[in-house]
């Protein structure tokens, strides 16, 4: 099976929507959902840039950005747990945690054995 990190990102981004739409909007839970919205569907965005970038400079540029946005999606999505009551859904929310994770040290790894 071909291993394609272009679907996984938007696979992520999907779930991600989905799990927001459930979430109840409060004035605690609508700016971390909008910040958890804004990092981690820029993991994907910044991922297909990457693989239509210019340059290997711009490439790894990219990269380092998807790890950025994975790991701050890290922290949004750990406070949105904290802020919901369902149980069931801050279940679903610590898986988009742990993908969150593993997509930020895959393009850790990526980042760091590209050569500028």
């Amino acid at each position: 099976m071909e291993y394609d990190l272009e679907e996984r990102t938007t696979v992520f981004s999907e779930h991600l929507i989905d799990f927001c739409k459930k979430v109840q909007k409060t004035t605690i839970t609508v700016p971390l959902v909008d910040q958890g919205i804004r990092s981690g569907t820029s993991i994907g965005a910044n991922y297909f840039e990457a693989n239509g970038g210019v340059s290997r400079k711009d490439f790894k540029n990219k990269i380092f950005i998807c790890k950025k946005e994975g790991k701050e999606t890290q922290y949004w999505l750990r406070l949105i747990t904290k802020a919901l009551d369902d149980e069931k859904l801050r279940e679903e929310c610590r898986s988009l945690w742990k993908e969150a994770k593993e997509l930020s040290l895959i393009f850790s790894k990526i980042a760091s054995s590209s050569s500028d």
